[in-house]
């Protein structure tokens, strides 16, 4: 199975800066109170595991939960599935808008985010003698990301599932999985439209990763809808392979990982971690770079880029 570590380097604040994430974290927040208002789901088992699970905490008042088998973190509870799919819908254009901090950071996200995505994909692509196959993109958020898809010619269409037409040779989730309220179904609905042999390309921040770990539900970016479920690696690999997919690639090339904690006890001196984390927050620059380059090398930074193959 491969495993890929990155060299690229960039700041917190050319990508989600926590200053500007705290104004669309609040909308976040408050259209979600709104959507839980009316009849709510309750999720009392893992979705991977169907342990029971117990309560981890909140965000301002939300509800979050922990699967005690493996540490993935789910949203508590949630609204009827129509008031979802609005809430859902309500974030994705407010993420879109000129009100998000997103609008301030386009180029620096398409230089950050964007680009080294499509290099994955293309790379990857490229080493499964894939050439310009028909792509579906399930769950986009950032519009700006279709269009690169699309204007990418690495594929010969690029569909939404809800205008799909027969079966694609590859699917991309990116932060999909985050996002549903059901991520079994969703991944068996994507590969009722994968051709066999058909790649998935996966993304998502994991519960597992560093700062996390350190965190748990005080991580600012822990937020419904965006942050719905955010499994550990070893639940996320279990609920890809359930599915039927064999996994080609697990990576976990973060490199925020140190600065996201960081970030956190310079807003408030007085959290609580512990005296590892605070001492490595506080490292030199050298000494927290390699400490970054040892979570990618070994899974557990918080952000994971996973590829699987249709069975």
């Amino acid at each position: 199975m491969r495993s890929v570590q990155t060299q690229d380097s960039f700041s917190l604040a050319s990508v989600k800066p926590l200053d500007g994430l705290l104004g669309y974290r609040a909308h976040c927040l408050e259209m979600t109170r709104k959507a839980l208002q009316g009849k709510k789901r309750v999720r009392s088992a893992c979705p991977v595991c169907e342990e029971r699970l117990a309560p981890a905490g909140e965000a301002e008042g939300i509800p979050y939960a922990r699967c005690p088998q493996d540490g993935s973190l789910f949203l508590a509870e949630l609204p009827d599935r129509d008031s979802w799919a609005r809430l859902l819908e309500e974030i994705r254009r407010y993420r879109n808008s000129s009100a998000s901090f997103h609008s301030q950071i386009t180029q620096s996200r398409a230089d950050h985010v964007t680009r080294p995505k499509l290099e994955w994909i293309q790379e990857t692509l490229r080493l499964q003698g894939l050439t310009r196959p028909s792509l579906l993109e399930v769950g986009p958020l950032s519009e700006e990301f279709t269009r690169s898809l699309k204007e990418s010619g690495l594929f010969l269409q690029v569909q939404s599932v809800e205008g799909s037409i027969g079966r694609s040779q590859a699917a991309v989730l990116l932060e999909s999985l985050d996002r549903t309220d059901d991520p079994a179904a969703l991944l068996r609905e994507v590969a009722g439209r994968l051709v066999e042999g058909g790649l998935l390309f996966v993304t998502a921040l994991l519960s597992s990763g560093f700062d996390f770990a350190v965190l748990g539900t005080r991580n600012l970016y822990l937020c419904p809808p965006d942050r719905t479920n955010c499994f550990s690696l070893g639940d996320l690999s279990r609920l890809l392979e359930t599915a039927g997919y064999t996994l080609v690639e697990v990576s976990t090339p973060g490199v925020l990982d140190v600065e996201i904690v960081q970030a956190h006890l310079q807003q408030d001196p007085s959290l609580e971690v512990s005296a590892f984390a605070r001492q490595m927050v506080l490292a030199d620059e050298e000494t927290r770079r390699a400490f970054q380059e040892f979570l990618q090398a070994h899974r557990l930074s918080s952000f994971v880029r996973i590829v699987g193959r249709k069975s």
